[in-house]
């Protein structure tokens, strides 16, 4: 479909009162073209008047500005002509989504409603835009206890539905405009109870449209057994969980996405090994307990900091993360630790996020790697775990 053709199309399905709901423009493909990651559009009331609401985000702010119908017409001709890879339009009909390449290429998709609301809501109280809506009756935020029958949220569950929504924006940053044949494969290492991968799997498949496969493992069979029961419950059978180490977990096909959601001390670092091994396009960490460096932590100089043990506590847990960061750095992935949600929804909030991108074999990282394990004069889970392909790699430099 050529482009204009499908900015027709979604200005059409904008314009169209009785129906739409909102628009979102994400995922910019020519990041020096446009100031904005994000642009939303949704009508709202602004003194009894149906108005245009306009929302550019540049990653730290909002900008908003109101348009009247008049006006709304070519302040979206100049919205959809700046070089964004994803167009999504909800309203009470059903949701369109279009996905462009980096070569311009238009691929449209028709999807039933992501939204339950029976007509536009135009208040202008703006709620905060989530993969996830709240206060909907979606089948999974019931079945996982997050909102009540009617479709309220819970108040004990708003720390999980931040996480889960944080979580989501993820994933859809790493997958980006996506145009593959075969479904997306994740993997979920040491998964637990699993909110964060039914989340996943529920909005890959029935939101964003994007076909996933899923398997959860876990060697505690009791939550194994609850998230079968869950899984069945919903019906979806793209979707699996084994009692398996991660160590000894054999997938079918390699995994494209690694996840390790609060997996204890070093099954953080069995997750990310593995999917060095299994060659995995994006491995995602969040840590939660590290206890293996805790008591190993010797240093003369940092003295008045070790000796505290909250302190010698986060300490540990900053420098376990870097030796992970800077392992998967010389294995060939571009990497970054970041702050995935914020402290009021969980105090495990970073995320090691990592792409696989460069050769393997970085100098400066492995020199980085190499004084630092000197410096605290320990050998970190990740290295063992990596082996002799790792260890002749922090020679290379």
């Amino acid at each position: 479909m050529e482009n204009e053709d499908y900015r027709a199309v979604v200005k059409a399905t904008v314009l169209e009162e009785q129906t739409f709901i909102k628009l979102i423009l994400s995922k910019p493909l020519r990041q020096l073209e446009t100031p904005w990651t994000r642009i939303t559009v949704r009508p709202v009331l602004v003194r009894s008047e149906r108005v245009m609401q306009f929302s550019h985000f540049d990653g730290t702010k909002d900008v908003t500005s109101n348009f009247s119908a008049g006006e709304a017409g070519a302040r979206l001709d100049e919205a959809l002509a700046m070089p964004f890879g994803q167009a999504h339009v909800q309203s009470t009909s059903g949701d369109l989504q279009v996905l462009i390449s980096r070569k311009g290429r238009a691929l449209i998709k028709k999807m039933m409603p992501s939204r339950h609301e029976d007509a536009p809501v135009l208040s202008h109280d703006r709620t905060k835009d989530q993969p996830l809506p709240a206060n909907t009756k979606d089948p999974f935020l019931r079945a996982a206890r997050i909102v009540n029958k009617s479709g309220r949220m819970r108040a004990a569950m708003r720390g999980k539905f931040n996480q889960i929504n944080e979580f989501l924006r993820i994933i859809d940053q790493v997958l980006g405009p996506d145009e593959r044949a075969e479904p997306v494969r994740i993997a979920d290492c040491g998964c637990g109870s699993a909110a964060l991968t039914f989340g996943a799997y529920h909005y890959l498949n029935h939101i964003r449209n994007t076909p996933a496969r899923v398997v959860g493992m876990d060697t505690n069979e009791e939550l194994i057994g609850k998230c079968l029961a869950l899984r069945d419950s919903l019906g979806w059978d793209g979707i699996e969980f084994r009692v398996s180490s991660i160590d000894g977990f054999v997938p079918d096909e390699p995994p494209d996405i690694v996840l390790s959601l609060h997996a204890c001390d070093t099954a953080t670092d069995e997750a990310i090994a593995q999917g060095i091994k299994w060659g995995s396009g994006v491995i995602l960490a969040a840590p939660c307990c590290q206890h293996e460096l805790h008591g190993q932590l010797r240093s003369e100089q940092l003295r008045a900091v070790l000796r505290h043990g909250i302190l010698r506590e986060r300490q540990a847990d900053i420098v376990t993360d870097a030796f992970r960061a800077l392992a998967l750095r010389i294995m060939g992935y571009s990497t970054s630790v970041i702050e995935f949600v914020s402290p009021e929804s969980t105090s495990k909030n970073l995320m090691i996020r990592a792409e696989r991108g460069p050769a393997p074999g970085d100098t400066d990282c492995a020199r980085e790697y190499t004084d630092l394990k000197d410096f605290w004069d320990v050998t970190p889970a990740i290295e063992r775990m990596l082996g002799k392909g790792f260890e002749e790699l922090l020679k290379t430099y």
